[in-house]
This record gives C-alpha cells, structure tokens and sequence, in this order.
C-alpha cells in the first residue's frame, strides 16, 4: 500500500513539472522545472529498484543535458521582440491528425497489450535488484551489442558533424 501512494504522488509530481516546464514562461526556470522533472523520474527508478537507471538519469539527464540547456538559454538572446511573421505553409490539421493517430495507437495498445504475452528474461524481482547493473552490462555486451555500437557511431558522427558546423562559422 506504502509504495502505491509513493509511486502516485511520484508521478503526480513527474506530471505536474512537466505542465509547469510547458506553461512557464520564464525559461530559465522552465529549464530548473526540467531538473525536478529528471530528479522525480529517478525517485521513480529508485522505487522501482532499478538503482543503476536512477544514477544514469541523474548523471546524464539532471547534469548533462540540462547543464546544455541552460547554456543554450543563457547564450540565446531571448529579450528580442517576436516575430509578426505566420506561415502560409503551416497545416495544423496535420498536427491534429498525426496528435490523433497517437492516441488511437495508445488506445490499441492498452486495449489489446494485454492479450499478448510478455517478453523478456524470466527473472524474479529480487534476483533483478540484487544484480540490476551484472544483468544490464550482461545484456549490452552480448544480446544488445550490435545496437549498442551502432548508436555509439551515430553519436560519433553528430559530434564530428558539430566540431565541422563550428569551424565553418569561425
């Protein structure tokens, strides 16, 4: 019953800063909303005795990601006028079809994803906490290398491709 009550009043709170990182309109703290938001998700991984997910979400999401982003804003001048331009081309009828064709699929896979079996390794949940990080490094370099290598190269490339995009403006 304790970790039900925990586990909404997360996800309230991880719902929650997410409106607030939408609607506020300062975006420096839109971007300190996001921490709390990465902060929550890994009180949630932590609830759901995933440790090593929680740290990675800190560490990568809370520190990294957001650190950039408030580069970003800080380095983008954001006191400037906005622009009296609209696009002729803009369709939002797209955006409410593509909007409703995700729902519908959401709909399907609530309705219909419990008629098909779960996948995955037959693992108990004590045996997944006590060697939740043995079983990810296990996974990632044998059934997941190929996939794992492959986004390697993909971030390899984007970060050769910014370090090419900023020597050209200088």
């Amino acid at each position: 019953m304790g970790e039900a009550i925990a586990f909404y009043t997360i996800a309230a709170c991880i719902l929650g800063f997410a409106v607030l990182v939408v609607a506020t309109r300062d975006t420096v703290h839109s971007v300190l909303f996001l921490v709390l938001d990465f902060l929550f998700v890994a009180a949630l991984y932590v609830l759901l005795s995933a440790p090593f997910l929680a740290v990675i979400q800190i560490l990568v999401y809370a520190g990294g990601i957001v650190v950039l982003y408030l580069f970003v804003v800080m380095l983008v001048n954001l006191k400037r006028p906005p622009e009296d331009h609209s696009a002729a081309q803009r369709q939002s009828w797209v955006g409410f079809a593509l909007a409703g064709l995700v729902l519908a699929e959401l709909a399907g896979i609530l309705t219909l994803g419990n008629l098909a079996p779960a996948a995955g390794p037959n693992m108990e949940l004590s045996d997944l906490a006590i060697n939740n990080v043995e079983r990810i490094g296990m996974l990632l370099y044998t059934d997941y290398l190929i996939p794992f290598e492959v986004a390697s190269m993909l971030l390899l490339v984007a970060m050769i491709g910014a370090i090419v995009l900023a020597k050209r403006e200088l």
